[in-house]
């Protein structure tokens, strides 16, 4: 694996990680007045196009993260309209 590879996978883990904690939050609490549907939506479209890009690229570490990201980020949009 080379020095790229490397450095995505790593980027990738770590943004992607950062929105475990806000999944876990709103799981358990069931509260998410304080997030914007808008903004997620807009964000998972933009994760998805990411996606694609990776998967035209045939770049692993861009369609992990992304296909992963997308994952939460959805299940922030449903916790959000399940929540309301």
């Amino acid at each position: 694996m080379d020095m790229a590879s490397i450095i995505g996978y790593i980027a990738g883990a770590l943004t992607t990680i950062a929105f475990v904690p806000q999944v876990i939050k709103i799981w358990k609490t069931k509260s998410t007045k304080d997030i914007s549907l808008t903004m997620f939506i807009v964000f998972c479209f933009g994760i998805f196009l990411w996606m694609i890009y990776g998967i035209m690229l045939h770049s692993f570490p861009v369609i992990i993260a992304n296909a992963t990201g997308l994952v939460l980020g959805l299940l922030i949009i449903i916790f959000k309209i399940k929540y309301k």
